[in-house]
């Protein structure tokens, strides 16, 4: 299988350890009526320092299977906004 990545968010962890699932979506258009419609397809993947949380958005690589399901890997977290609000009280009570 060729080297694939994809930049998804994260819908769903802490159910299963070093697991996540990412849901990455791309856009269509349909053929008859030009329409913009938006596609989805989730992917568990695998977290080893179980650092993921919800709505982080990732980038996540294929590697050889992992599991019977898990077949990607993280490559690096691009945003994730729970991590910044935490850094952000962080500093405020620092300088409090």
């Amino acid at each position: 299988m060729p080297p694939m990545s994809f930049v998804g968010q994260v819908t769903k962890v802490g159910f299963m350890n070093k697991t996540a699932t990412v849901t990455v979506s791309r856009f269509i258009f349909h053929p008859k009526t030009g329409k913009r419609l938006e596609r989805s397809k989730k992917f568990l993947t695998h977290d080893e320092e179980n650092i993921l949380r919800p709505d982080d958005t990732v980038l996540i690589r294929n590697c050889p299977p992992i599991s019977a399901r898990k077949r990607f890997k993280l490559e690096r977290v691009i945003k994730s906004p729970v991590r910044e609000r935490e850094e952000l009280h962080a500093r405020q009570a620092a300088e409090a």
